[in-house]
């Protein structure tokens, strides 16, 4: 029905930032009591692999010196010089920034 339609709709505007990988579903994030969903709710931290970026420096430790990345699921953030592709990194969904190393 309609609010199944509209919570669903929300659950695809929250993936839209593109910060929750495949199998963190629509469904997942639905709240329900007792069969009626009321609500949204994503995770507030996932944990994705950087697909690309810049080689990283190993004694680099610059105070807030970033460089661009791309997520495995497309999503580009700011993560520290020390950052190399392949690496899982821990990332706040609610502003969408690097957090720590996973």
């Amino acid at each position: 029905g309609g609010e199944y339609d509209y919570i669903t709709e929300l659950a695809v505007r929250c993936s839209a930032k593109r910060l929750y990988p495949d199998y963190i579903s629509a469904k997942k994030m639905r709240k329900n009591y007792k069969g009626n969903v009321f609500g949204v709710e994503p995770p507030n931290f996932v944990e994705l692999e950087v697909a690309q970026t810049d080689p990283g420096f190993a004694g680099n430790t610059a105070t807030n010196a970033t460089k661009p990345a791309t997520l495995e699921t497309g999503a580009e953030i700011k993560v520290p010089l020390f950052i190399n592709q392949g690496d899982m990194v821990r990332i706040d969904t609610r502003t969408g920034e690097y957090m720590e190393r996973a």
